[in-house]
């Protein structure tokens, strides 16, 4: 089962080309299909290859599987080679499971589009890179993956592209995540030359035997992949772009939130975790980006009004979550959050995509008691935001969260004030995801539901709302109800947590502690934003800063943005091209004088020959 591996990256990629060059000439039928069959496809066969491995392991815990050599440039051989472990099993499924759901919830939301083969197409390709990124067994293999769901980010957030404002959002996803890009490009060039490889697993080990702990060239390693980590991940200071990618189609959002794009850096930094415990700064570093992002971004998703920009916060909050794991070495936990935060981001998402094609308004204030009229909606909402919020021993998001609340303090290099920002962060997740339904299902009904939703939609919520409550049982320990934990089985890819520190702190209170932070943010909200309230958005100089994302696009217009256009306007008159025209100009002079010898009269050119022999002679006479 194994050897058929490369079929799993290799039909979406297929499919995305079919769709690509003969998507017009297809009917839909036959491109919803080629799109949502070709995932489908993928994920089935993951399902398969998941239970090979887990009942007969591979040797080594990990399967290899040589393709072609890719590129031979002196002892620098890199190949297409896929690798397949515990790490990227689970994110294999995640990806391509939950990529079908939006696949096939997309083949009935976007039936109406013009762009119906285009936009299978996309989608197509963004599951291909991201399955590259994921099975890649060398680094220059996950950075071709790595710029193709960069691609495809940018072709789907403006697929709409007759609407300047998607174009602009596009641009700005493709622009700012650019910058971490060449942030992880240099890392690379830094690693091949200093190590002499990227293959991932002979980098690390030989990272740990060359480098010390805390060395320079391993902090610049390891901060260099984290620039890469931080733009795809929407981590601070790159975290401006994903707000505004809401500008593409629901479908798409759910998934650059939800299974793809958004986790890369997640993935990256667990990937090559040697590099990041050989750079503790750097590991540090992760920690305390992921929790100062964590709460500035649940901040913000308090304020606005726009469902979707709420849910788009609130996943790069989520995302501070997992930074925080990793930073602190609780890589399972991360991987254990990433996972249970894609079922319920995605069903979140989808869920909005069904209110949205409803009443055709995404407005937060001018929705309301809809709980009526879109059932499924809304308990897909209570379901989903009841996960992110972490209702206590029910839903996933419980599960995964608290066990990084509890390795924020007990973990080796967790302390007191990681605690705090966690569980802040939890109260804060739980009020705002609980405005939002407030706001969309209660109260005085405002809109008029215009259209309901098909098969394929219920299909796939319903598998998400399951998925949303049992997922976290997963990571039960090996003797509730015979299910081995999900740390275990990571723990031949990432190490677990070797100690744990003498803390006034329990795994017991910190869940007691995590399930009263749920019940602060519902109570705050149902006093806040509840039926018997007025619906009027708050307005302030906080919530308005809030609104505005803390400021970020106001101070990067301003230092970026504003002098690059200043230099456009002055270099209106080409001041670069001065240089340019002057040897150009320098040309047609020489040129000129040159001419002025051409006469035509034998005499002259004689003479010429005459005067150059003589020069010549002296030159070399003078010259001994």
């Amino acid at each position: 089962m194994f050897h058929l591996l490369w079929l799993v990256m290799a039909v979406p990629f297929a499919s995305a080309a079919l769709l690509a060059l003969l998507g017009s000439r297809l009917a839909r039928i036959t491109v919803a299909i080629l799109g949502a069959g070709s995932i489908g496809f993928a994920a089935i066969l993951t399902i398969l290859i998941a239970a090979k491995f887990i009942t007969s392991p591979p040797a080594g815990d990990a399967y290899v599987q040589h393709l072609w050599t890719w590129m031979s440039s002196g002892g620098f051989q890199p190949e297409v080679a896929l690798y397949l472990d515990s790490v990227a099993l689970l994110m294999l499924l995640v990806v391509t499971f939950v990529g079908f759901l939006i696949h096939l919830y997309s083949v009935e939301y976007m039936r109406d589009d013009e762009g119906y083969a285009r936009f299978f197409a996309y989608m197509n390709l963004f599951e291909a890179s991201m399955i590259t990124l994921i099975l890649a067994k060398n680094l220059l293999l996950l950075y071709l993956g790595w710029e193709g769901v960069g691609l495809c980010s940018f072709l789907l957030i403006g697929f709409w592209y007759k609407d300047p404002a998607n174009v602009r959002a596009a641009g700005k996803a493709f622009i700012v995540t650019r910058v971490g890009d060449t942030a992880f490009a240099v890392g690379l060039f830094l690693l091949a030359i200093r190590l002499g490889t990227l293959d991932i697993q002979e980098l690390m080990h030989r990272a740990s035997v060359q480098w010390i702990s805390g060395s320079g060239i391993a902090v610049a390693a390891a901060a260099l992949l984290l620039g890469g980590a931080v733009g795809k991940s929407a981590q601070l200071p790159l975290q401006t772009w994903l707000p505004d990618a809401m500008a593409g189609p629901t479908p798409t959002s759910a998934l650059i939130h939800a299974a793809t794009m958004v986790t890369a850096g997640v993935y990256l930094i667990a990937r090559t975790h040697v590099l990041f415990t050989l750079a503790p700064p750097v590991q540090l570093a992760v920690a305390i980006i992921g929790a100062t992002t964590m709460l500035l971004a649940a901040f913000s998703a308090l304020a606005q009004r726009d469902m979707k920009r709420v849910l788009a916060y609130s996943t790069i909050s989520q995302i501070g979550y997992m930074f925080l794991a990793l930073g602190l070495g609780a890589w399972s936990a991360a991987l254990f959050h990433l996972m249970t935060h894609a079922f319920f981001k995605a069903l979140l998402f989808l869920a909005a995509g069904v209110v949205i094609h409803a009443i055709h308004e995404q407005d937060l204030y001018r929705m309301g008691g809809l709980r009526s009229e879109l059932r499924l909606a809304f308990w897909s909402f209570v379901i989903g935001g009841s996960a992110l919020a972490g209702l206590p021993l029910i839903t996933a998001g419980f599960f995964s969260k608290d066990l990084i609340l509890w390795q924020s303090w007990a973990g080796p290099n967790g302390n007191v004030w990681f605690w705090v920002a966690g569980m802040t962060g939890a109260v804060l997740t739980s009020l705002y995801t609980f405005r939002l339904i407030l706001l969309t299902f209660y109260g005085s009904q405002q809109a008029h539901v215009k259209a309901e939703s098909g098969l394929a939609v219920r299909i796939s919520l319903i598998v998400l709302c399951v998925l949303a409550v049992a997922g976290g049982y997963v990571n039960t320990p090996p003797n509730f109800g015979g299910v081995p934990a999900l740390s275990n089985f990571l723990s031949s890819a990432v190490p677990s947590l070797e100690e744990v520190h003498t803390v006034p702190i329990t795994e017991l209170i910190t869940a007691l502690c995590a399930s009263a932070a749920f019940a602060i943010g519902l109570g705050l909200a149902y006093l806040l934003y509840g039926p018997q309230r007025a619906r009027v958005p708050v307005e302030g100089f906080l919530p308005n800063l809030w609104r505005a994302g803390w400021g970020f696009d106001w101070l990067y217009d301003r230092v970026f943005v504003r002098p690059f256009r200043w230099l456009v306007g002055k270099s209106k008159s080409d001041v670069v091209d001065i240089p340019v025209r002057g040897v150009g100009q320098l040309a047609v002079l020489s040129y000129r004088a040159l001419c002025l010898v051409q006469t035509g009269h034998v005499r002259w050119y004689a003479m010429g020959i005459a005067m150059g022999t003589i020069a010549i002679l002296a030159i070399a006479f003078f010259a001994r």
